[in-house]
């Protein structure tokens, strides 16, 4: 079994040899973010809080049910933090970068969901008038927090990627994550605009305080905290499936892979 030390050693002769990025898709994140904010106040000055709405949400509704169920957990906070188990030992200044955008976004999302206490659509249009998947909410609609998670794990990544094939895919995912949460009924276009926004910025900001601030990427008790955060989140996707129930499968499956993927690499990293 190695020492303290032994792991710290490791840890620092990892984190040197993954040299820092220059963040190449850091000025992608930022035109994103712009428009982003173009669309969030378009939309409201255009016709309103709720505007958009009903559009989308009818037009969601020629898909597949489980499409946007199994499309709308993959901004669950469980399911991005459990994904941090396939790359938190091999990269840690990307797990860093990460944990310092989580925080950020997590601080914009319920700063303002406290802040405004919107109602969402349940609360405010007839259950006839509007296609509902899965669980009821009423309340804290502003903004989107899937969107916003859904926009710091594939902004992160965006930031790092050196291809534009990659950082057009995460894009289009961010994007498809969050107009699920107007499929699945819960959320206004404006929230989902404003989430992206909100997780886009905080994405960038964490990567470029994690490039200035990149020692806690070498400390343990960083890794074995996000690894045992990660390992529980891991395990509680097969016992609560978000209340969308036919993503659980899919939920399931991400468990599974992130744990397997996760032991791995903690078991080849304390074998080196």
């Amino acid at each position: 079994m190695k020492t303290v030390r032994a792991w710290q050693t490791q840890l620092a002769a990892t984190l040197a040899a993954t040299p820092p990025s220059t963040l190449p898709g850091a000025r992608w994140l930022l035109g994103f973010a712009l428009v982003c904010a173009s669309v969030a106040v378009s939309l409201w000055l255009g016709g309103g809080y709720h505007t958009g709405f009903l559009t989308l949400n009818h037009w969601a509704a020629s898909y597949p049910a489980w499409c946007w169920q199994w499309l709308t957990v993959l901004g669950d906070e469980r399911v991005a933090v459990t994904l941090t188990l396939l790359f938190s030992w091999r990269y840690p200044r990307l797990l860093w970068s990460f944990v310092l955008a989580a925080i950020l976004g997590a601080l914009y999302s319920r700063g303002l969901k406290e802040l405004f206490d919107a109602a969402r659509p349940p609360a405010v249009l007839a259950s006839d008038a509007f296609n509902l998947i899965g669980s009821i909410h009423r309340r804290a609609s502003f903004p989107s927090g899937h969107s916003v998670t859904a926009a710091v794990l594939c902004g992160v990544f965006i930031a790092h990627a050196r291809l534009s094939e990659w950082r057009i895919l995460l894009l289009l995912i961010a994007i498809l994550i969050g107009t699920s949460r107007i499929a699945v009924g819960v959320h206004w276009p404006v929230d989902v605009a404003a989430g992206l926004l909100g997780g886009t910025l905080a994405a960038w900001l964490g990567c470029w305080l994690a490039q200035r601030w990149p020692q806690p990427a070498s400390w343990l008790a960083v890794h074995f905290t996000v690894a045992g955060i990660a390992a529980f989140c891991a395990i509680n996707l097969f016992l609560n499936d978000g209340g969308y129930p036919q993503a659980a499968p899919f939920l399931h499956v991400i468990g599974v892979c992130a744990l397997i993927g996760g032991f791995s690499q903690f078991f080849a990293f304390s074998k080196r």
